[in-house]
């Protein structure tokens, strides 16, 4: 029997994806940065703070700004929601999502919670809004694969070793595994601790590699549906993709991905 390991898109075993918070102005030089690098990440927004001061991203920049990344919610006005009726919670996400999607053009799915605040009702309700993956706060220093998509804990804040974290995921080799590294926080931080020139190392650290898949944090929970619907014979001598995107797995310990079109039957030697 094919012994059958599952990869990210590209063949590739190890992922990479950025959490930033609150649109203020200095995700524009944030983002610059990531595109200098090639790296992508996910930036969480307020859609009823835009008018508050004059320190956010304003709704008409999205769509240019935030090209090639995700944006993604949280919350219309960012209250501590384990305090508020469910009702509420539900109006916060929900219209922030349509806020949202009125200036990217998709679905928006996903979700930072606002000061870290969630209780089991809120993550037993989130499918139900839409959402499809929700952050925590914190940091967990592992590069595993999340267990719990609405309780999903990033590798570490950037200000919580970064570049040790990035230094020692870039060494990492072992195919058998799918490994991530996931970093959050708010890009004001690098302002108020005038340590954008650490961020930047840390980026080129993890840039660049060609065992690494570069993504959004939606694209990456997209890559593991895709590939929980693959179907295979009882024996892996053969994969049937019912999906549209194509996916890719390793048989039997080879060095190359086996390709899996969408839509494809392929046969695995």
């Amino acid at each position: 029997m094919n012994k059958i390991y599952f990869c990210f898109p590209g063949g590739k075993h190890k992922a990479v994806t950025f959490s930033y918070d609150d649109g203020r102005l200095q995700d524009r030089r944030l983002v610059a940065l990531f595109n200098k690098y090639g790296v992508r990440g996910t930036f969480n927004l307020n859609s009823g703070l835009w008018d508050r001061d004059d320190k956010r991203i304003r709704p008409e920049e999205i769509p240019e700004l935030y090209r090639g990344h995700e944006v993604a919610c949280h919350t219309v006005t960012h209250p501590t929601i384990e305090r508020c009726p469910l009702p509420e919670v539900a109006e916060e996400v929900l219209e922030d999502r349509r806020a949202l999607e009125k200036w990217t053009g998709y679905p928006v799915r996903g979700l930072a919670y606002p000061n870290g605040s969630l209780t089991d009702e809120i993550v037993a309700l989130l499918p139900h809004l839409g959402i499809r993956y929700a952050r925590v706060v914190g940091s967990n220093d592992s590069f595993g694969a999340p267990r719990d998509a609405w309780r999903w804990q990033a590798t570490c804040h950037h200000n919580h070793r970064l570049l040790e974290n990035a230094e020692a995921f870039a060494a990492l080799f072992k195919k058998q595994y799918l490994y991530l590294f996931y970093v959050w926080g708010h890009s004001y931080e690098f302002d108020d601790k005038n340590n954008w020139d650490m961020m930047e190392e840390g980026v080129k650290r993890v840039a660049g590699r060609e065992d690494t898949w570069y993504c959004t944090n939606i694209e990456y929970w997209d890559a593991m549906d895709d590939l929980k619907r693959l179907r295979f014979a009882a024996d892996n001598s053969f994969v049937y993709n019912p999906g549209a995107a194509d996916c890719y797995v390793r048989v039997n310990d080879s060095e190359e991905a086996v390709r899996i079109p969408g839509g494809a039957t392929v046969e695995l030697k």
